[in-house]
């Protein structure tokens, strides 16, 4: 997320996936920083679903997406199951992962903690199935990479609700401060 709250810049899109001027906010996942290496790599092996929205859906799968070899988790390329909240599935699905659609955020939380085991559900956008997540209370811990960068316009990360949080950590590298706060 950027200092003043987006996580995109103006203008995503399939074939803009970060918007325009958006490309400092992942800057931390290839950088090569160790502190970045490590939040990175924890976190992809704590990872047993992913939940994400339509839209981002469209830019991983896009033509200018993902990959065998950067996918989630970037060098890390893990393939946990992916559930996407949306109301119109898609034709054809171009990644050879495990995608399964539903209609709601709940709906998609409550199949992917299911699906995750006794591993993490991450709920890793876009910024609207972020905020649905953390308003209806359906997540536990919110984690931000706070890239130092100023947008000035893109996708919002918070909505107007008022959320209660603890932070629980904080590290720092070049490219991003990482975050995490328990919801209270």
């Amino acid at each position: 997320m950027s200092l003043d709250g987006f996580v995109t810049g103006p203008d995503a899109g399939p074939e803009n996936g970060l918007g325009t001027g958006g490309e400092p906010l992942h800057a931390w996942v290839f950088g090569g920083d160790p502190v970045d290496d490590e939040v990175l790599r924890s976190s992809t092996e704590a990872t047993g679903a992913v939940v994400m929205g339509r839209r981002l859906f469209d830019v991983v799968d896009g033509p200018q997406g993902g990959n065998e070899e950067v996918g989630y988790g970037a060098g890390h390329a893990a393939t946990p199951p992916f559930f996407v909240v949306t109301h119109e599935p898609p034709g054809e699905v171009r990644l050879d992962l495990e995608f399964t659609f539903a209609g709601g955020v709940a709906d998609a939380v409550e199949r992917a903690r299911a699906a995750a085991g006794d591993r993490d559900v991450f709920v890793m956008g876009g910024g609207d199935v972020v905020r649905q997540a953390v308003e209806a209370g359906l997540a536990d811990e919110l984690r931000i990479h706070l890239a130092p960068v100023l947008l000035g316009g893109g996708t919002p990360l918070f909505g107007t609700s008022r959320v209660e949080l603890v932070q629980t950590s904080s590290v720092a590298s070049a490219y991003a401060t990482h975050l995490t706060y328990r919801l209270s």
